[in-house]
């Protein structure tokens, strides 16, 4: 059973290996679904634990269609974060007509160095979720996080199920489920689909922000984002996972 926790603080990092995550997936601004993540930070995690960590690689917001610019920008901070100590990566790059893109792909494998790399939720996004799966065994990706091709991994329940009998047939990459993840749906996966076995999870709550003075209508971001509540991994929603899969 593995268990892998978002972050994208050195504070979410502590919560999450207290809690008794497996594995991390590192990165930043979790707030518009995750960017490549500082090296200067995964540096001061590295001091501190040598639990597994595997680095998203996303230049921006938005599709994972992505130009030689940005794909070049990729390789550099692969590089950057290699030298910084992450253990693996989380790629996704998608062709405009929605399938894997095959050359782009190898291209950033390449720069991991023999690293292992998880396919992320692009193939949520993909024209064929079951064909992306197989494209990504096929480029030698070891995981896979999915939703099942839905908004969570709930809705997308029947695809997973899919997606773990065709990783039993193929002896494809491990099915991350992923989107919505917490220890009731980790319990419901759990008795619904057997061969369900790696769950990824953010645990996120709301901390009030430490700012006596607060000025109104001067958003930092989006319109409607809360500047006065900081999001952050509770160690506790991550142990009461870790309480369902060891129990499993």
């Amino acid at each position: 059973m593995i268990l892998e926790v978002c972050v994208d603080s050195l504070a979410s990092c502590r919560a999450a290996v207290a809690g008794g995550a497996d594995r991390l997936e590192f990165c930043s601004a979790l707030a518009v679904g995750g960017l490549t993540p500082y090296a200067a930070l995964l540096r001061q995690f590295r001091r501190e634990s040598d639990l597994p960590v595997r680095c998203l690689m996303r230049p921006r917001a938005g599709d994972f269609l992505y130009s030689p610019e940005e794909l070049a920008l990729l390789r550099e901070q692969i590089r950057e974060l290699r030298d910084a100590g992450a253990s693996g990566f989380v790629l996704g790059v998608l062709t405009p007509q929605g399938s894997l893109d095959i050359p782009a792909m190898e291209q950033l494998m390449d720069a991991c160095g023999g690293l292992p790399v998880t396919l992320h939720r692009a193939i949520d996004v993909s024209r064929d979720v079951l064909q992306t799966y197989r494209d990504a065994a096929a480029l030698g990706i070891d995981t896979v996080l999915t939703s099942g091709g839905a908004a969570s991994c709930t809705i997308g329940a029947d695809t997973i199920g899919q997606l773990l009998a065709l990783r039993d047939a193929i002896h494809g990459p491990e099915v991350l489920i992923g989107a919505g993840v917490n220890a009731g749906v980790i319990a419901r996966f759990l008795t619904d689909f057997p061969a369900a076995r790696a769950f990824h999870m953010s645990g996120k709550t709301l901390l009030e922000s430490g700012m006596q003075f607060r000025r109104e209508g001067v958003p930092m971001g989006l319109p409607g984002l809360d500047e006065w509540h900081i999001s952050q991994t509770d160690a506790a929603a991550v142990r009461a996972a870790r309480t369902v899969l060891d129990k499993a």
